[in-house]
């Protein structure tokens, strides 16, 4: 087993190497959310659960939206001479960033239904 100390940094070209592999990666992912909002905004769906699906699948996609474009901003920011302890801070930073966005829009969602709840009761 190699220790993880003992392994060689990467080199510039195996950086541009993988800045380029994500690259293409971006692309698929941008063309699968265009594809399943294709899909949703056509509303011809066969069953009620073929449109949940759709939803579920638009979901996913924004999700790894975001993780390719955090994986993107940590290898340009590799390219342009960043070291990896730098950048691995700034993919963090990002990550808790989008964290936070999804427990504002949590918390909002759960306000929204809030005053339909106490109609209810």
């Amino acid at each position: 087993m190699v220790s993880r100390f003992l392994k060689k940094p990467l080199t510039q070209k195996e950086i541009e190497e993988r800045y380029s592999e994500i690259q293409d990666e971006w692309k698929e992912v941008n063309d699968w959310v265009k594809e399943e909002q294709e899909k949703l905004n056509k509303d011809k769906f066969k069953t009620p659960q073929a449109k949940s699906a759709c939803k579920r699948n638009l979901v996913k996609a924004k999700r790894r939206v975001n993780s390719v474009k955090g994986t993107l901003e940590y290898w340009k920011n590799r390219v342009d001479g960043m070291t990896h302890f730098r950048a691995s801070i700034i993919l963090n930073e990002y990550w808790a960033s989008l964290k936070e966005k999804a427990e504002k829009d949590k918390k909002a969602k759960i306000e929204e239904k809030m005053p339909r709840l106490l109609k209810g009761k």
